[in-house]
């Protein structure tokens, strides 16, 4: 990593209820780097937690379709770590090992592409997601097409709470990857077929 990481038990008393807040999240596993890095600024490693907790255990989105735009957005920023993390936590959802190697893969839903596309093991829905994850994160402005087509499958809340985890997870790769946070810049992604359900 670009800097070293903080200390895995806080150093000042005052940041203790905010590692255990950090903690709890990610029970029964220990800290990871990514935590270990936002711990620079404990206030800032609090508020993110928050966030991303809110977006990963608060929402109606299908989980399945949550865990397929992280790791479309990680494939499009080569945010490693967020694919290893949530590609296998996406098999493990129903996404199929086909429709996670199209997510992989298939090339990018530019701008003035309606998207609409279909097989390579995902449902319409799911092109859908794709369609839209891949326009937020490389076009910023999403076409209303593309934007239409989430409207067959979901309700204005969903809808919201898509876009706020493509944009969340936007965020988390490109810290990640900027930090080169877990080391794994310049390496390969895990394989779909290396990945247990």
């Amino acid at each position: 990593m670009r800097v070293p990481y903080a200390p895995t038990e806080p150093t000042n008393p005052a940041d203790a209820p905010i590692y255990s807040r950090i903690a709890a999240r990610r029970a029964p596993r220990p800290l990871i780097p990514l935590d270990l890095a936002l711990l620079h600024n404990p206030q800032v490693a609090d508020g993110w937690n928050s966030f991303i907790g809110a977006i990963r255990s608060k929402t109606f989105l299908d989980p399945g379709l949550r865990e397929l735009a992280i790791a479309r957005v990680a494939v499009l920023n080569h945010a490693v770590h967020e694919w290893d993390s949530h590609a296998p936590l996406a098999l493990r959802l129903g996404v199929s090992r086909e429709g996670l190697q199209t997510v992989r893969s298939a090339s990018v839903v530019r701008k003035g592409e309606d998207g609409k596309r279909e097989g390579g093991g995902l449902s319409r829905e799911m092109w859908a997601v794709l369609a839209y994850t891949d326009q937020m994160t490389r076009e910023v402005d999403v076409d209303d097409s593309v934007a239409d087509a989430l409207r067959e499958f979901m309700e204005d809340q969903q809808v919201v709470e898509l876009t706020a985890t493509v944009a969340a997870y936007n965020c988390v790769s490109r810290f990640l990857v900027a930090l080169d946070v877990g080391e794994c810049n310049g390496r390969e992604m895990m394989g779909v077929e290396d990945m247990e359900r």
